[in-house]
């Protein structure tokens, strides 16, 4: 049943990927004043299965000095990553169960600038190491504020366990105490998934397509995939902390799709930083706000005993 389970899971959110993908293009047709995407089945319905198809039958090809072994298995690796995160996955029965889910969040999620570096160096590219380069330095940056944040709210429910988020369920969103943290958390979810505007590792502008300049066809659709997937879990992530962890409410889902436009529209909207500046963010303000909120909650916490052993 396990196995069942986890492999209609992987079914789901390879699809869910196709349609993300769909509904990106389509939001950034419309702010940009175009159509998007509408010709392939009832308004470009299909156009993520055309493109999945073209990808996959497309001829591979290798540059001649790279070092071929590792730069076919990273894009297998980086989807093996993205889609190892969605084992913490809520299931109200048949689920395992991870007494320290925020770790096994952690580890998996940090392993994905292993990806970049590895398909940034075997390409032998001078501008794919560049790409490799900066998210070396971007993970640097922002992995200490996103760990501590989290923290925070762990501490708060008193386990490292996800499901301690649903005893919570719609009745109180943790959004309502943290305003500031909510922003500082999707910021570093986007630097995390190199989304706009902190996507240094492709920097489409002027690395053109960064780490990935050497790939095509399948090994391209195995990289894509892999980040639209750490995508959509992040955003997941992000409504069972903030937004009320109730996943058995169809709403818990609109929110979910609610933030996956945000991501999309961010991107239409907001241009790149410099990535020092993002360093720069991450070390003066993110750390020591991230910090001031666990000393706060710290407190909420001894307030809230105090309270509960004076009233019994």
């Amino acid at each position: 049943m396990y196995f069942i389970s986890f492999m209609f899971l992987v079914i789901f959110v390879l699809i869910s990927v196709g349609f993300f993908t769909l509904l990106e293009r389509k939001v950034l047709g419309y702010v940009q004043i175009r159509k998007g995407p509408n010709k392939v089945g009832l308004f470009g319905l299909l156009q993520p299965f055309s493109d999945g198809l073209k990808l996959f039958m497309k001829e591979q090809f290798f540059p001649m000095n790279s070092n071929y072994m590792l730069y076919m298995f990273c894009p297998i690796l980086s989807l093996l990553q993205s889609l190892f995160m969605w084992v913490l996955f809520p299931y109200y029965v048949n689920c395992l169960e991870f007494n320290l889910g925020l770790l096994f969040f952690l580890c998996c999620s940090s392993l994905s600038v292993y990806g970049l570096m590895i398909c940034g160096w075997s390409s032998n590219s001078i501008y794919s190491m560049l790409g490799c380069i900066r998210s070396v330095s971007q993970a640097i940056s922002y992995e200490v504020s996103l760990s501590l944040i989290l923290l925070s709210y762990f501490l708060l429910i008193d386990s490292y366990n996800l499901m301690g988020f649903y005893s919570f369920k719609g009745s109180f969103w943790f959004l309502m105490i943290s305003v500031p943290m909510f922003f500082c958390w999707l910021s570093c979810c986007m630097a995390e998934s190199n989304r706009t505007p902190f996507d240094f590792s492709e920097g489409e502008s002027e690395l053109v397509s960064g780490f990935n300049v050497e790939y095509g066809g399948g090994g391209f659709a195995l990289l894509f995939i892999s980040e639209y997937s750490s995508i959509i879990f992040i955003c997941l992530f992000t409504c069972m902390v903030f937004l009320g962890s109730n996943f058995l409410s169809i709403f818990f889902y609109f929110k979910l799709v609610l933030l996956c436009f945000l991501f999309v529209w961010v991107r239409s909207t907001l241009p790149r930083y410099r990535y020092d500046k993002l360093m720069y963010l991450a070390w003066k303000c993110y750390l020591p706000m991230s910090l001031n909120y666990i000393i706060f909650f710290m407190l909420l916490k001894v307030l809230c005993f105090y309270h509960f052993f004076l009233w019994s």
